[in-house]
C-alpha cells in the first residue's frame, strides 16, 4: 500500500526530464562511436597509402627485374643465329657474367632437345622431363612461367622462372629458346617487404594460381589460406575485407599480380590507443548513467505500461474469460489501469447479453423456418387415402398410411433439429411413395447413397421441400415419365446431397431467385427454409446451390458438414 502511495506521487513530468537526460547522454555516446570511427577511417586510409607504397615498389622490382630479362633475351636473339664456336662463346661469357641464370635451353618444335648452356652443370644422360619445358603457344613476346624446379642437371635442383620465347637458328629454322632464371632473388626481396608488423606481399597470377607467397609452406600444408577466387576478381587499387587491406596492382608485362596485406588493428599508434581508453571510459560513464535512467524510466512507468499494454492484448484474445488484476504504477497508469478493467468488465457484460439475444433470436428464427411446412401436402394425402378407401383399394390406403405416419413420426424426432442421415433418407423415401401413390406412378425415383454417411446428422426435412419442389414444379405436366435421383456422398470434410429431376428446367435467374423468396411468397418457400435453417445451424459456407436447364432438367445440391452424434447446439 505505501509503495503504491510513492508511486502515485510521481508525474509523467519527471518521467520526461529523466527521458531528456537519457537523451542528451544517448547524444553523447553517439558523438564519441562518430569520433571514433572518423579516426579509424584515417588511420585506415594511412593505412591504405602505406601498404599500396610498398606493394608499388615490390611491383617496380619485379618489372624492371623482368625488363631486364627481356633484354637479355634480345641479346640471346642476336647471337642464337651466329655459327656455332661464336654462339658457344657468348652463351659461356654470358653465363659466366650472369649468375642469376641456371640454364639455357633450345628445343626445335617437336620438343627435342637441341642446345644446353649451364653454369658449369653436369646435364643428365637421360633427363625423364624438362619441368621448364611447356610448348610455346604464343608465337611473339616472351612468355614467364610459375616458380618451379629445375629437372635436368645432376644433383643440382634450383627453383627457378622460365623466360620463353621462338627464335630462329643461323639457318633460319624456328626454335624455341628456355632461360632459367633464379627466383630467390625475386623472393628474397618479397621476404624483406614488409607492411606493418604481420603484413606482407605475395605474387599471383591473373588466373588466380600463387606463384609466390613468403608463407608458402603454411599454405601448402593447409594451415594458412588465401582468398585467391576473390582477389582475383579484384580490379587494381586497395580493397579492405574485415579489417584486412589488400593492395593489388598487376605488372605491366606480364600475368602477375603483386598483393599487399596489411591489417588496420596493428596499424594504430599509441596516441590512437591512448584515446581510446579514454573514449572506453567515457562510454562506460555514459553506459553507467543510460542504465540507471533506464531502470528509473522502466521501474514508474515502462514496466506498468508494458503490463497495461499485455493486459489489452489478452483482452483482444479471449475477451470472455479475461480476468484483470490492476497494474501500479504511477498516477497515470493508475488511473489508465481503472479506466481499462471497468471498460473490461462493461464490455464483457454487454457481449454475454448480445449472446444471449442472438440465441434466442436464432431459435425464434428456427421454430418460425419449421413452423412454415405447407399444409396442404397433409390435406391431399388424406383425400388421397380417402378417396382410396372408397374404391375399396383399402391395402394400398393402409401402405399409404403407414408411410404418412413414419414420415411424421421421423418429422416430429423427440423435438430434435439435427436427425441422422439415415432417418432422413427413410422420410424422404415415405414421401416419395406417398406422392407415387398420389401421382399413379407418373414419374420414378432412384437412390444412389454412401453407406458411410448415414451416420452423420443433418436438418430434419431437408430432402423433402426440395423433392417436392421436383414434383409440383419440374416433372408436373411431363408427357414422358419423369425422374428423381437422390444421391448422398462425402467430399471431402463435408457431405453431398442432390436432388436430380428431368423436369421442365428453370432459367439463371430463376434458379438465383428461388434462394431468395421471402415468406409470403407461395412457390419456394421450402427451398428457401432448407437453405436458411442450414446457414444457421452449420455457418454460411452450407446451404444449397441450384442448377438447371430448360427441357433439360434441375439438379440441387446440399452441402453440410461431417457431424455424428449428440445433440449439436447453435451458437
Amino acid at each position: 500500500m505505501k509503495k503504491t502511495r510513492i508511486n502515485e506521487k510521481i508525474s509523467l513530468s519527471a518521467l520526461l526530464t529523466s527521458t531528456v537526460v537519457a537523451i542528451v547522454l544517448a547524444a553523447l555516446v553517439f558523438v564519441l562511436l562518430f569520433f571514433i570511427k572518423l579516426y579509424e577511417s584515417s588511420i585506415e586510409q594511412n593505412s591504405i597509402t602505406g601498404s599500396e607504397q610498398a606493394v608499388v615498389q615490390v611491383m617496380n622490382t619485379v618489372e624492371n627485374y623482368t625488363d631486364d630479362m627481356a633484354e637479355v633475351m634480345k641479346m640471346i636473339s642476336d647471337n642464337i643465329g651466329q655459327e656455332r664456336n661464336d654462339r658457344d662463346d657468348f652463351f659461356d661469357s654470358f653465363m659466366n657474367i650472369r649468375s642469376d641464370v641456371v640454364s639455357v635451353t633450345v628445343y626445335n618444335n617437336d620438343g627435342k632437345l637441341l642446345n644446353c648452356w649451364s653454369d658449369g652443370l653436369e646435364l643428365k644422360e637421360k633427363p625423364l622431363e624438362n619441368l621448364s619445358y611447356s610448348r610455346i603457344e604464343n608465337d611473339t613476346g616472351l612468355n614467364i612461367s610459375k616458380p618451379h624446379v629445375e629437372s635436368l642437371f645432376t644433383e643440382s635442383y634450383p627453383w627457378v622462372v622460365t623466360i620463353s620465347q621462338r627464335m630462329e637458328d643461323s639457318r633460319g629454322e624456328s626454335i624455341q629458346v628456355f632461360m632459367d632464371i633464379r627466383f630467390s632473388n625475386i623472393a628474397n626481396y618479397v621476404d624483406d617487404v614488409g607492411i606493418g608488423q604481420h603484413g606482407y606481399c605475395f605474387i599471383m597470377d591473373t588466373d588466380g594460381n600463387l606463384i609466390y607467397h613468403p608463407q608458402q609452406q603454411l599454405i601448402y600444408s593447409s594451415l594458412k589460406e588465401e582468398k585467391m577466387e576473390e582477389l582475383q576478381t579484384l580490379p587494381d587499387g586497395s580493397h579492405t575485407r574485415s579489417k584486412v587491406i589488400y593492395t593489388i596492382y598487376t605488372l605491366e608485362n606480364c600475368d602477375w599480380r603483386v598483393v599487399g596485406v596489411s591489417y588496420v588493428d596493428e596499424m594504430i599508434t599509441n596516441k590512437v590507443l591512448n584515446m581510446l581508453r579514454i573514449c572506453v571510459i567515457l562510454f562506460f560513464l555514459v553506459l553507467i548513467t543510460a542504465l540507471s535512467t533506464g531502470l528509473l524510466f522502466s521501474r514508474f512507468f515502462s514496466n506498468p505500461a508494458n503490463q497495461l499494454a499485455k493486459a489489452m492484448g489478452e483482452f483482444e484474445k479471449e475477451a470472455e474469460n479475461f480476468r484483470f488484476a490492476q497494474v501500479n504504477g504511477t498516477s497515470e497508469i493508475i488511473s489508465l489501469s481503472k479506466s481499462f478493467g471497468h471498460m473490461v468488465l462493461r464490455i464483457q457484460r454487454l457481449m454475454e447479453q448480445v449472446r444471449e439475444e442472438e440465441i434466442s433470436l436464432r431459435k425464434t428464427e428456427l421454430k418460425a423456418l419449421q413452423a412454415q411446412i405447407n399444409p396442404h401436402f397433409l390435406y391431399n394425402t388424406l383425400d388421397s387415402i380417402a378417396w382410396m378407401c372408397e374404391e375399396e383399394r383399402n391395402d394400398e390406403a393402409v401402405e399409404m398410411v403407414n408411410a404418412l405416419a413414419r414420415l411424421f413420426r421421423i418429422s416430429i424426432s423427440k423435438g430434435n433439429e439435427l436427425i441422422p442421415l439415415e432417418k432422413e433418407l427413410q422420410h424422404a423415401q415415405s414421401y416419395l411413395k406417398i406422392q407415387n401413390f398420389r401421382y399413379k406412378n407418373q414419374f420414378v425415383y432412384y437412390f444412389d447413397v454412401d453407406e458411410t454417411c448415414l451416420d452423420y446428422l443433418c436438418n430434419k426435412i431437408t430432402l423433402q421441400p426440395i423433392i417436392e419442389n421436383a414434383i409440383y414444379h419440374g416433372l408436373n405436366g411431363l408427357v414422358e415419365v419423369g425422374r428423381i435421383d437422390i444421391g448422398i456422398h462425402q467430399s471431402g470434410d463435408d457431405i453431398i446431397l442432390t436432388v436430380r429431376d428431368n423436369g421442365v428446367g428453370m432459367t439463371d435467374e430463376q434458379c438465383v431467385d428461388i434462394l431468395h423468396k421471402e415468406t409470403g411468397d407461395r412457390i419456394g418457400i421450402g427451398i428457401k427454409n432448407v437453405n436458411d435453417r442450414i446457414k444457421i445451424y452449420f455457418g454460411s459456407k452450407y446451404g444449397l446451390s441450384i442448377t438447371s436447364e430448360l427441357d433439360v432438367g434441375t439438379c440441387v445440391k446440399i452441402c453440410i458438414p461431417k457431424i455424428k452424434g449428440g445433440n449439436y447446439e447453435i451458437n
